[in-house]
């Protein structure tokens, strides 16, 4: 017993020394958090506080927890936003096509809780798409200020490059 405490001893002041030497040459000085309360201190435990602070720190969201039924239900919800600003019918239509590949993947092997998720109708999203982009459209066509018919419209400026002479 007297062996350990010794060798315990012996390793606890090596650690000590480096420390000290360490202060001395002010490699703890100007430290990020120096003099800042440590965060979380007087919040009760947390089991997941360390994957929450990953998620924050490194900015993911917090979709990447749940389950993949859950995710595919929640990119579903999301499908006419997500496709709202693409192109032209084609991209949409690939866009679902993806979404339904990765739904059809999961049907074959379900993993996780048992949520109901179906296939997506390729052609209610463009339906929905082409009424979306009517209805923006004709808001900025409403929303553009009309210019007076007689009114001289106003003149482009021409920029010039300053070494170059016109």
């Amino acid at each position: 017993m007297r062996e350990v405490t010794a060798v315990t001893y012996g390793w606890e002041a090596a650690v000590e020394a480096q420390i000290r030497s360490a202060q001395e040459r002010g490699e703890f000085d100007n430290l990020p958090g120096a003099g800042k309360p440590i965060p979380g201190r007087n919040l009760p435990y947390d089991e997941s506080w360390w994957i929450k602070s990953f998620l924050e720190r490194e900015q993911l969201p917090a979709d990447l927890m749940l389950p993949t039924p859950l995710q595919l239900r929640r990119r579903v919800e999301r499908l006419p936003g997500e496709v709202r600003d693409l192109p032209t019918e084609e991209s949409v239509r690939a866009y679902v096509a993806d979404l339904n590949t990765e739904i059809v993947a999961w049907l074959r092997t379900p993993t996780g809780p048992r949520v109901v998720v179906r296939p997506v109708n390729a052609d209610d999203v463009v339906r929905q798409w082409r009424t979306d982009r009517e209805r923006t459209a004709a808001e900025r066509v409403l929303a553009a200020p009309e210019a007076a018919p007689g009114a001289p419209a106003r003149p482009r400026r021409r920029w010039r490059l300053p070494w170059r002479r016109g």
